[in-house]
């Protein structure tokens, strides 16, 4: 029974070392290096859709000739997401309006905001709490003269060990005074994962 018992703390000890032992390292690595970990949608992903289409955008002949006089408003609709991932398709309009905005071409409205906006009027107009001075004029908000807005889509195909992954994403430019597609572009991603016989 005593040699039983000695076992038992002997192990116990030794699994209490080894996991005081044991270490997890975190790194930083390169934010534009391609990611190749699964074929799932991934950053470098996001990344390559961004740029196709921000240049696209900047180089259409019509648009730049309209962004050579000013700077016309946007407002973006959320991209639909037709695959059968769960994919941040909010963080890929993010990407493309900041990069419009940083190009000094485009001005941009944002239509998640505009309850919160509302109701920080009401309180600056309504509450008795703010200075009348400073309160912000209503009735001045700035329509948006275009729509962006598009899909992104999917067809996964499996074999044995390896899975295929197409993607199209697609984008608009609508003009929302005559309801015209002013732009459009589309990026197709090609992703395939080989399985080893090994499962490695």
């Amino acid at each position: 029974m005593k040699g039983t018992v000695a076992i038992l703390c002997s192990a116990a000890l030794s699994i209490a070392i080894l996991s005081g032992c044991s270490t997890t390292k975190v790194s930083y690595g390169d934010a534009s290096e391609v990611e190749t970990v699964t074929a799932d949608f991934g950053s470098t992903d996001l990344q390559q859709i961004a740029t196709s289409m921000v240049e696209s955008l900047l180089s259409f002949p019509p648009m730049v000739e309209i962004t050579s006089q000013r700077r016309p408003v946007i407002f973006v609709d959320r991209i639909r997401n037709k695959t059968t991932e769960h994919i941040d398709t909010e963080s890929i309009t993010d990407t493309i309006t900041t990069r419009l905005l940083r190009s000094g071409k485009f001005r941009f409205v944002d239509m998640s905001k505009v309850e919160a906006v509302r109701k920080q009027l009401e309180f600056q107009h309504g509450s008795g709490m703010v200075n009348p001075e400073t309160a912000v004029r209503t009735g001045r908000q700035i329509g948006a003269e275009y729509m962006l807005y598009g899909n992104l889509s999917s067809i996964v195909k499996k074999k044995g060990g390896t899975k295929d992954v197409y993607y199209k994403f697609t984008l608009k430019l609508m003009n929302l005074e005559n309801g015209l597609i002013e732009w459009s572009d589309e990026k197709e991603i090609r992703k395939t994962r080989k399985r080893s016989l090994f499962g490695l």
